[in-house]
């Protein structure tokens, strides 16, 4: 699953140490917009402290995650994952002229010349 978002909040990371060896997992809100509403929704990087320390708190990006339930003592649990993260592309401004071209000419306008003299002809 895949959504569009901005950064609202990097919360901190969280140590610890399972029989597997040591593990980090940061949270991360995102603001994800869909249509005329905003839904926050709280994503976890697990062992990806490289990914998690490029994010900045008000940057868009598009966010693929992998989400998953499971069961503990008659209770669900949901985690959202992140499994790949992107900058969102802005859009490329409008460039302005270069300073070094020459202005562009107009169209030469044929309304008022006899069609005997208009010269449609290639170069």
């Amino acid at each position: 699953m895949e959504f569009e978002g901005t950064v609202y909040k990097i919360m901190p990371v969280t140590k610890g140490t399972s029989a597997r060896g040591e593990w980090q997992r940061q949270d991360v809100v995102f603001d994800a917009n869909e249509g005329s509403f905003t839904r926050k929704i709280c994503v976890t990087f697990f062992n990806k402290p490289d990914e998690v320390a490029k994010l900045r708190e008000g940057a868009a990006y598009t966010v693929s995650v992998n989400i998953e339930s499971r069961e503990y003592n008659g209770r669900w649990y949901t985690d959202v994952r992140a499994w790949r993260i992107q900058p969102k592309a802005a859009q490329a401004p409008e460039m302005p002229p270069m300073p070094d071209m020459p202005p562009i000419a107009k169209e030469p306008s044929y309304a008022s010349t006899p069609a005997s003299e208009v010269d449609d002809l290639p170069f």
